[in-house]
């Protein structure tokens, strides 16, 4: 199958739609599909590389390098045509002008077309949706709507055309790379880790106010010992509202965040407008517990009570993290229930997920 991508942003930005993108052509290359990505990202060149992906750049210089380019429509539409593309799988977040000027040209060529929205779109966003369903008729033209959750799904389903079906097609990992041989727990400490932006819309600042509570909580019977990890503009906000219960190592590889799971007992994530939650999703597959928001696209793999605990608001997060502190019958419970519980949301069952989703968009289309 010949399959263009195309998507605002690409590698070698590390985003999370970027990865995702770049990880599902790889896949779908290795699976014996021609793919290409067709992007707004400048940085970097056009290459069939190793992993064998043709890139197309459709650039130009603007200020912060935002993804817009004269003519958009234009350049997509020829590489979509002399390239005899069989499905067109554009990839959005909140603001994709790229993504929608792209995806107009594949409706204008009358090609099968999946839209995946890779964000929460919010009561600013929804209007800007319904215009474009207005203006360039997204579903009623063809294209086929699908989100990464249930969550994120809600918002297009309330806009879409009358009767058009909006997918579920989740994010993917390969557990194989969150394995971890778990060390002994620390008699007395709840361990506590989160990977995650240090910005305001991953909620950094309350995740701070949380855990401080939590300390709290469980002194003196337990010692909440919470690291964080990542980097963002509230990162001396993080440090100023935790004091000293949270340690901040910055950005870390693959191969220490895998290190840190070892000797880690729970992961929390703060954020309510979390589409998906990879960096949740990899915790879970490396057997920890997860503490996280039930509005968010968490739920879409933790189940309150078996994968983990979810909760209504922050003073709920307080009081799980207290909860598995204080009850390690129930830590150990979901802890060897994730660990012996394979995640679903692997490379195999997403690339079939995406393949039954490209041939609803080709009957959508016919």
């Amino acid at each position: 199958m010949r399959i263009a991508h195309v998507s605002d942003c690409y590698a070698p930005r590390l985003g999370g739609i970027e990865v995702q993108v770049g990880e599902l052509a790889r896949r779908q290359v290795e699976a014996g599909d021609e793919v290409r990505v067709l992007t707004a990202t400048r940085l970097g060149a056009d290459h069939d590389g190793a992993d064998g992906v043709v890139v197309h750049r459709i650039t130009a210089r603007v200020p912060f390098d935002l993804p817009v380019a004269p003519r958009t429509h234009h350049h997509v539409t020829d590489v979509l045509r002399r390239h005899r593309v069989d499905v067109v799988h554009v990839h959005a977040g909140v603001v994709s002008p790229f993504a929608w000027s792209g995806l107009k040209a594949a409706l204008d060529l009358g090609m099968p077309t999946l839209v995946t929205a890779h964000c929460v779109w919010g009561p600013l966003a929804t209007p800007g949706f319904r215009l474009a369903e207005k203006v360039v008729r997204w579903s009623s033209a063809g294209a086929q709507l699908s989100a990464v959750s249930d969550v994120a799904a809600a918002p297009i389903r309330s806009v879409a055309a009358d009767g058009a079906s909006v997918l579920v097609l989740p994010n993917g990992i390969d557990p194989s790379r969150w394995q971890v041989e778990h060390r002994p727990r620390e008699p007395g400490v709840l361990r506590v880790a989160a990977v995650m932006r240090l910005a305001p819309r991953k909620r950094a600042v309350p995740l701070a106010v949380i855990l401080r509570n939590a300390a709290d909580a469980l002194a003196p019977q337990v010692r909440l010992r919470a690291t964080v990890v990542g980097d963002g503009p509230d990162r001396a906000r993080l440090q100023r509202h935790a004091g000293g219960a949270v340690r901040l190592p910055g950005r870390l590889s693959h191969d220490a965040i895998r290190s840190l799971y070892a000797t880690t007992d729970v992961f929390v994530q703060p954020s309510v407008r979390e589409s998906f939650g990879l960096a949740a999703l990899e915790a879970r597959a490396a057997g920890l517990p997860v503490v996280a928001r039930s509005q968010a696209g968490i739920g879409t793999f933790v189940r309150d009570g078996v994968e983990g605990l979810l909760a209504a608001d922050d003073a709920g997060l307080t009081a799980a993290l207290v909860r598995l502190g204080q009850d390690p019958v129930l830590l150990d419970r979901i802890s060897d229930h994730n660990r012996q519980t394979p995640v679903v949301q692997d490379w195999p069952h997403v690339l079939a997920a995406t393949r039954a989703a490209y041939a609803a968009a080709g009957a959508t289309a016919a």
